[in-house]
């Protein structure tokens, strides 16, 4: 359960696309070409002028031991060269028996000859995705320009130690496609597979309860001072942005600047919020359309459709039988009204073919809706890479204890009130959180965990018009107490834009050159896409 499930694509030069949480391209253990002096003792400073990542260096309960690179589930260029190494922290920094725990570090040398003092650090998706996994996005999309970035496994992520890994949850995920998606058998299903996943965890001696913003805001800067950095810019996509509206308020210092897309408010974080970010994201899609002659003329009032098809197939569910992409064996694919609103959320990433495909769907051939489904969901990349220890510690320590069912519920009446209550009962890739985090049994985190973050640190909000998780008022929204907010929604786009657009990535990478002053020009180069049209 994380909230970027999403295919990546590529179209025309200015777009490149985001891959989906379970599919997320990871990479190969590399050696990192660095020496492993002795450890240098207690509140001691770098050698001068060794490169950030080289040194042994303990500062308090942390510390940061030169090494090998983090393990990573597939090969990644990107981090060939990286410095590396490991960061040793509590696991819970409230109790003083805590074990130690062990999180993996990269830094990718910036491209320049003599880089910037303060480097970039990314803030991973998920919760759940580890951001060494990561390393080929960021490096594409040209954020080691002059600055080294640095990729730090958040706390029980893949190259994490330990990794809070559950194959058996993402294996019934793959199963789902075959099941009625809202029903309750399919609930005590979901249910039971989680309740594994924590038997299993807990087993093995996690404190379940120390994996959540709280404690991942204070490993990140336990990394800054232990790796002896003065100063340094964050830049979080998705649930990063979360944390990085967290590090703001608890972590202030030592922050130059903090990029933030795919905004996701700590303040309002749940499922109400999901189903207003659905509306705005499929609402600028299908508006898209109605603006283009050739799309409108043949696929009129999307909306309506939409909203029709889920009512009808909560009713009656179509099965039909696909092969994806790479498999062999045919695919029992079950489409009903909760099916169809989570492919949408993640289809908004494939726009061009959203509107071609409700129409098949609705005159009866749903091959093309179930074969990219199913495709997404049983993708063997997705299996063991997703730590859901971590995404269950954030969702339900830190959300389902400050939003009642019923204050869900009214959120999406407001948004879809035509939707049946099956659909209603289901956030968008927040399936059955209620009862799964009943079974997770944490804490709740204190109630500050929801406070707005007010500062003066500059700060650039990005968000995309397309974006169906986390709509694009989400960067007004954080703005109002960010005295130095810079707010930029890019057109056209789905969530998490560095991923998708060469202009974001542009007005990013000159947002860390000149906090105050990023460089929008390229939005006004920016085309609709065109939509896909059967004759």
């Amino acid at each position: 359960m994380t909230l970027h499930q999403a295919p990546r694509r590529r179209r025309r030069a200015a777009r490149r696309l985001l891959a989906t949480s379970a599919g997320m391209a990871t990479g190969l253990l590399v050696t990192g070409l660095l020496t492993a002096p002795a450890r240098a003792q207690s509140g001691t400073d770098a050698s001068p002028g060794a490169p950030i990542g080289t040194v042994a260096r303990t500062v308090g309960d942390a510390t940061f031991t030169p090494g090998t690179c983090p393990r990573t589930a597939d090969p990644i260029a990107e981090l060939n060269g990286a410095r590396c190494g490991t960061l040793a922290v509590p696991e819970n920094r409230a109790k003083t028996s805590s074990r130690t725990i062990e999180l993996g570090v990269a830094i990718v040398p910036a491209v320049a000859a003599t880089p910037k003092p303060d480097p970039i650090v990314w803030l991973a998706g998920g919760p759940g995705d580890d951001a060494v996994g990561e390393a080929k996005m960021a490096i594409d999309g040209g954020l080691n320009h002059d600055r080294d970035v640095i990729f730090m496994s958040q706390r029980g992520t893949y190259s994490a130690d330990p990794a809070l890994l559950c194959p058996n949850i993402d294996e019934f995920n793959g199963r789902v496609v075959g099941l009625v998606y809202d029903a309750p058998s399919t609930e005590r299903l979901h249910v039971d597979a989680t309740k594994a996943c924590r038997d299993k965890l807990a087993g093995l001696g996690a404190d379940l309860g120390a994996y959540n913003d709280t404690q991942s805001a204070a490993d990140y800067a336990d990394l800054r001072t232990a790796l002896g950095i003065k100063q340094w810019n964050l830049y979080g996509i998705s649930y990063g942005t979360h944390l990085a509206l967290v590090s703001m308020r608890l972590h202030p210092e030592g922050l130059r600047s903090v990029g933030i897309d795919g905004i996701l408010p700590p303040s309002k974080s749940g499922s109400a919020d999901t189903w207003s970010s659905f509306r705005q994201g499929v609402d600028g899609l299908f508006k898209a359309c109605a603006d283009q002659p050739a799309c409108n003329e043949r696929y009129p009032n999307l909306r309506a459709t939409f909203e029709r098809l889920v009512r009808d197939l909560e009713a009656k569910p179509v099965t039909t039988t696909v092969t994806v992409p790479g498999g062999d064996k045919p695919v029992k694919v079950v489409i009903d009204g909760g099916t169809l609103v989570n492919w949408l959320t993640s289809a908004t990433h494939t726009a061009e073919a959203v509107p071609l495909s409700l129409d098949e769907l609705a005159h009866g051939k749903p091959q093309r809706i179930a074969r990219q489904w199913a495709g997404w969901r049983t993708n063997p990349k997705g299996i063991g890479v997703v730590s859901h220890g971590l995404s269950y510690g954030v969702f339900c320590s830190e959300w389902t204890p400050y939003e009642s069912k019923d204050a869900a519920l009214q959120g999406v009446q407001k948004e879809f009130p035509s939707f049946p209550r099956s659909v209603q009962a289901q956030a968008p890739l927040l399936t059955f959180l209620h009862p799964d985090c009943d079974a997770w049994s944490v804490p709740p985190a204190e109630r500050s965990i929801r406070s707005v973050t007010t500062s003066d640190i500059p700060t650039l909000a990005l968000s995309g018009a397309f974006d169906a998780q986390t709509g694009a008022d989400n960067g007004p929204y954080v703005a109002r107490t960010l005295s130095k907010a810079t707010v930029v929604t890019i057109p056209y786009e789905p969530h998490v834009v560095f991923a998708t657009s060469k202009c974001a990535q542009e007005i990013a990478v000159s947002f860390f050159e000149t906090p105050d002053a990023p460089r929008t020009q390229c939005l006004k180069t920016l085309e609709a896409p065109v939509f896909e049209t059967a004759p």
